[in-house]
């Protein structure tokens, strides 16, 4: 091995300690302690080796609700708030005078505290017996009927959370978004204004190709924040989740070890490593994906 090899290496000791200590080891831990089965907190000690962890977990009716939750909020979420992010990007880089300033106002969301923004939406949305909330004022004003967004039916509280994890992540998607669309060589632009092409071709054949590679990435983030959400649902519906049949996969891990169920570690790591089977396969199939439709 050569001086520079050897440079090469020191320098990425650190990255790869770090790397092993808090994501490698960890990750093995969970599997060893998902393969054990009957395994006694108090004791550290476990019955036998094998796959009744993960049947048990998946049969679960508490974990196929958290499943159930977990993939509407994926397949509503992603796609709407990038989206719509792209959208107001779009809209911003066409103004020219208080552009800052927007772009200022639309991320402040995303600085605020989670929970806080959390408790200002239910809020909004709860029914109490003073209030309705400000939603129900603006529903009835047009005629229509009151309802729980908090407490209520199912459908409702997944509105409010599929609304609130959209407003949430917004202002990521649009700060990145924005900085992409800045990043454009105007050159393209002006060669097909030229041309005479109209804008929906320009921003389907020059836009869109030209910032593909955020637009993956923001999928590819979103795709795993979403899998990962449980603040987002305990700002909502508070802590007993699944009374309020809103628990997320997130959630149900933690309730396995924490929780009023909690103590079983090892059905918290069955659960874990399909979560993580689970992203892993999404992120696998987008990079598949990427091959053909992002331009790097």
């Amino acid at each position: 091995m050569d001086q520079q090899n050897r440079k090469g290496w020191l320098y990425l000791i650190p990255a790869i300690l770090f790397l092993g200590i808090f994501m490698v080891y960890p990750l093995i831990d969970v599997f060893i302690y998902s393969v054990e089965e009957g395994y006694n907190s108090a004791s550290q000690t476990y019955a036998g080796v094998g796959g009744y962890n993960y049947g048990y977990v998946l049969r679960d009716p508490y974990f196929l609700q958290a499943l159930k939750n977990t993939f509407i909020l994926v397949i509503i979420t992603v796609p709407l708030s990038t989206g719509i992010a792209l959208l107001i990007s779009v809209g911003l880089s066409s103004i020219e005078k208080l552009r800052h300033l927007y772009q200022t106002v639309y991320f402040l969301p995303y600085v605020t505290n989670t929970l806080a923004v959390g408790l200002v939406f239910m809020i909004l949305f709860k029914k109490t017996a003073y209030s309705d909330g400000l939603v129900n004022l603006i529903i009835t004003m047009f005629g229509g009927t009151a309802v729980d967004f908090i407490d209520g039916p199912y459908w409702a509280k997944m509105f409010v959370l599929c609304f609130y994890t959209i407003w949430v992540v917004m202002p990521f998607k649009i700060l990145i978004l924005t900085s992409a669309l800045s990043s454009v060589n105007q050159d393209y632009y002006n060669a097909a204004r030229i041309d005479g092409t109209p804008k929906w071709r320009i921003f389907t054949k020059i836009t869109l190709p030209m910032i593909s590679p955020m637009l993956f990435y923001l999928i590819i983030t979103g795709f795993i924040g979403a899998f990962k959400a449980y603040s987002d649902a305990v700002a909502l519906f508070g802590t007993n989740l699944n009374a309020a049949e809103m628990n997320t996969i997130v959630g149900y891990v933690y309730d396995m070890l924490y929780g009023d169920s909690g103590g079983y570690p090892s059905y918290a790591s069955a659960a874990a490593i399909i979560l993580f089977a689970i992203v892993l396969t999404i992120t696998v199939i987008n990079l598949l994906v990427s091959r053909k439709h992002v331009h790097y």
